[in-house]
């Protein structure tokens, strides 16, 4: 029975960390199913504690929030358009928050208890599921005519077409984005945590799952990227590899380490040599990688169609306060056909916009990094991450936040949480 419980918590994360909708409920993916579910737990909650439920940090970040959403709607309402896609972003980060708070909920009634390492495993366990229900999508047309006639991840056709591999929910830079930041949070726990590096097992757990996402998630998104380097730069510093003063810990971490790695070098190796599907895939994946050994030159399909992206506002209004359109009111595409975070909030509320939109990430990382000190480095790459998937795309990643705002939150530290991070 625990195993069972164990497995519908996987899922019931993995319906919050990769919303999907259901062929057969059009309109409603499962954040919003999760979030209605959640509301009854929220107001059961806050009886329960006698009406005080918000964190200072839920109730600042909320503030924030607040701002933000007021001036995409003076934008909107400047401009005389009806793009509302920022302008209610309040209520899009309640949704999120609702949902993450049943989520929480159901892994601290599994398990009786909640704990950042906790929420880390269950996204790690989650991620690796979708790198191979994608492969198995990719290459069992049985397993693809199951999950495309159930579950609607996006346009399927424009995947086929692509060639691009999908998982359930789990697809293109939105996908990559939240690869990147569980590859972080992993690197940080196998860096930092003593009980993970004093068990072998444990320690392979983390390490595989590591490897396998940052594989596997860039044949899915290249973004995977991101977060695979911060890990893989946040090790070696923390190891003092590069100073050669490694201690007994970080060489336990490194033999299991290059153990792997070694193994699955030698089986990629292999594949790539001996089937053409996975030689593609992995170009795909490492295309830079392979465009540098072969030309000399790092670059990507990826990145030679950014270049193009960087359209610059012509006048000041629309530096200050945008142009009211996150969309293309014509085509539905992107504005001004720029795909870049920055430039998408630029256009839509200005520069006062974006600014405040930073601040509002900033201060959650901060909030969090002070509410779980052990976990310090985690809050503060996810910020580096944030920042720099702007560059590409504009995602949200307020989602991550909002596991850790509901563990911050009163009824939870006073009933369910627990640190069980043992650090170095």
């Amino acid at each position: 029975m625990k195993i069972f419980a164990y497995i519908l918590v996987a899922i019931i994360t993995s319906c919050y960390f990769f919303p999907f909708e259901f062929t057969f409920l059009s309109g409603v993916n499962t954040k919003l199913i999760l979030a209605a579910v959640g509301l009854p737990f929220l107001f059961f909650n806050m009886l329960q504690m006698k009406g005080i439920i918000l964190s200072k940090e839920l109730t600042f970040a909320s503030l924030i929030a607040v701002l933000f959403s007021l001036i995409g709607f003076y934008s909107t309402d400047y401009n005389n358009t009806t793009d509302y896609a920022y302008a209610t972003y309040i209520i899009s980060m309640w949704v999120w928050f609702s949902a993450a708070y049943f989520t929480c909920t159901l892994i601290s009634l599994t398990h009786g208890y909640i704990s950042v390492k906790l929420i880390v495993n269950y996204l790690a366990i989650i991620c690796v599921f979708q790198c191979v229900i994608a492969l198995m999508i990719n290459f069992n047309s049985t397993v693809k005519f199951f999950v495309d006639s159930y579950f609607v991840s996006g346009d399927v056709k424009f995947m086929d077409e692509a060639e691009r591999l999908y998982g359930i929910g789990a697809l293109l830079d939105v996908a990559g984005g939240r690869f990147s930041v569980v590859l972080m949070f992993i690197a940080v726990l196998i860096s930092t945590d003593r009980d993970i590096r004093n068990n072998p097992w444990t320690l392979s757990f983390y390490i595989l799952s590591f490897f396998l996402i940052s594989v596997i998630g860039n044949m899915i998104a290249r973004t995977t990227s991101l977060g695979m380097l911060l890990g893989i730069i946040y090790i070696l510093l923390k190891s003092q590899l590069i100073s050669l003063n490694i201690r007994s810990s970080s060489m336990r971490l490194w033999k299991v380490l290059l153990g792997w790695a070694l193994l699955l070098l030698t089986f990629t190796t292999f594949l790539y040599n001996s089937n053409l599907d996975a030689r593609e895939l992995m170009r795909f994946a490492f295309e830079g990688f392979f465009n540098w050994v072969e030309t000399g030159k790092w670059e990507t399909h990826s990145t030679d169609v950014l270049k193009d992206m960087w359209i610059f506002p012509d006048n000041l209004k629309t530096w200050i306060i945008g142009d009211g359109y996150f969309n293309n009111p014509i085509s539905g595409g992107f504005y001004m056909s720029t795909d870049v975070g920055y430039l998408r909030f630029i256009f839509y509320c200005g520069l006062i916009g974006l600014i405040v939109f930073c601040f509002y990430f900033i201060y959650l990382s901060f909030s969090m990094a002070s509410r779980f000190p052990y976990f310090r480095d985690a809050f503060f790459m996810l910020l580096i991450i944030v920042f720099a998937i702007w560059a590409k795309v504009s995602t949200d990643m307020f989602l991550v936040y909002a596991l850790f705002l509901s563990i911050s939150t009163p009824y939870f530290l006073e009933h369910y949480y627990k640190n069980d991070i043992n650090l170095e």
